[in-house]
C-alpha cells in the first residue's frame, strides 16, 4: 500500500467535510501569558460526539461498500471511538457493535448506546478485549474498524490539524495528546503538507507512556497496566501509529496524574469549555515549559470534552 500522507489528509477533509463541524479555534490571555506563546487551541470537545474521533470513523465508514455496511461494523472502545463509529454507521443505516472495558464511564457508555451501538463488556486488558471482538467479527461478519491503527483513521484525524492551520494560520508547534496514536499520527501527516511546516510533539499521561518509551529505544513497548484518569490514552502505539511517529514527531512530553487535573480544572476555570482528563493531557504538557519558545505560535488540539460530572478528578472522594 502507498505510504499515507498529506495527500490523504486533504482527501479525507473533503470526504467527511459535510458531516462535521468545522470546530472553533480559541484563544486565552491567561494561557498566552503563563506561557510566553501565542496559543491556539484547535476545540475538539465541540465536534459531533464530543470528540476528535469522529474524523477517522467517518473517513472509514463513508469509505465502505453497500455490501460491507450490509454487515455492520465493530469496534473495541473506551467510548470516543465506539461514540464515533455508531454515528458513522447509523448515519449510513449500518449496525454497530463496540467491545469495551468494564470501567469504561457511564457517561460514554450512555452515548455509545444513543447513537445505537451494540455494547459487548470485557475486561479492561486490551488482549482479552481485542479477543472478544475478534470472536464477535466471526459471529457477526462486521467489519473491523480500528481505533487508531488504521490508515482511514489516520487521514481522518488529521483533518482536525489542517483547519486548525487553515482558519489559524501558520503555527511553530502543533500539540496533541497520544495514546494509540492516531490524532497525533495524522497531525504530523497534515504538518508535512504546511508551509512553513510546524515541528509535531506529542503529549502522555507518565502512567502510560509507552509511545516515550517505545520512541526513545526505536520499537514498540506496550503498556501492560496503563493506570491514568486519561482513559482515552490508555491504548499503547499500534504499528502504522509507531511508524509515523517514529518518522515524524518531534518529541513527546509526559505529565503526572495532578498536573493533568490541574490543566482540565484551569481550562475549565479560564476558558469556560468541558474538556476531559486525555484533551487536558496537551495542556498539562504546555504548562510544563517543554513545548513552546517565548512568541512562538502553538496549536493545540482538544482532543475531546466527553466528562463523567460526577467523577471529577478534583472532587473529595
Amino acid at each position: 500500500m502507498p505510504e499515507l500522507g498529506f495527500q490523504d489528509v486533504r482527501a479525507a477533509h473533503a470526504r467527511i467535510r459535510e458531516h462535521i463541524h468545522r470546530t472553533p479555534v480559541l484563544t486565552c490571555a491567561h494561557f498566552d501569558r503563563v506561557t510566553g506563546a501565542r496559543v491556539l487551541f484547535k476545540c475538539e470537545n465541540f465536534q459531533r460526539t464530543g470528540a476528535f474521533k469522529l474524523r477517522g470513523a467517518l473517513n472509514a465508514v463513508l469509505g465502505l461498500s453497500e455490501d460491507e455496511l450490509a454487515r455492520g461494523v465493530l469496534t473495541a472502545s473506551s467510548g470516543n471511538h465506539g461514540q464515533a463509529l455508531a454515528y458513522a454507521a447509523r448515519l449510513r443505516g449500518a449496525r454497530c457493535w463496540v467491545v469495551l472495558p468494564e470501567d469504561a464511564t457511564p457517561v460514554k457508555r450512555a452515548a455509545m448506546r444513543g447513537y445505537g451501538a451494540e455494547l459487548v463488556v470485557a475486561s479492561r486488558d486490551p488482549d482479552e478485549r481485542l479477543g472478544r471482538a475478534e470472536a464477535l467479527q466471526q459471529e457477526t461478519g462486521a467489519v473491523f474498524v480500528p481505533p487508531f491503527n488504521d490508515p482511514a483513521i489516520v487521514a481522518g484525524q488529521g483533518t482536525a490539524a489542517l483547519e486548525l492551520v487553515q482558519d489559524a494560520g501558520p503555527v511553530d508547534v502543533l500539540l496533541a495528546p497520544v495514546g494509540g496514536g492516531g490524532l497525533a499520527s495524522g497531525t504530523a501527516l497534515a504538518a508535512a503538507g504546511l508551509t512553513p511546516q510546524p515541528r509535531v510533539l506529542g503529549a502522555e499521561p507518565a502512567a502510560a507512556d509507552d509511545a516515550a518509551r517505545s520512541l526513545a529505544c526505536g520499537r514498540r513497548l506496550p503498556s501492560e497496566h496503563p493506570s491514568t484518569m486519561a482513559d482515552g490514552l490508555r491504548s499503547s502505539l499500534g504499528e502504522l501509529t509507531f511508524r509515523i511517529l517514529r518518522e515524524r514527531l518531534a518529541g513527546i512530553v509526559t505529565v503526572d496524574e495532578p498536573a493533568i487535573a490541574q490543566a482540565m480544572r484551569t481550562v475549565w476555570e479560564r476558558m469556560k469549555i468541558v474538556i476531559e482528563p486525555s484533551a487536558a493531557v496537551a495542556v498539562a504538557a504546555l504548562l510544563s515549559g517543554e513545548v513552546a519558545r517565548p512568541g512562538e505560535r502553538v496549536g493545540v488540539i482538544l482532543s475531546g470534552g466527553n466528562v463523567d460530572l460526577d467523577r471529577l478528578p478534583w472532587a473529595d472522594g
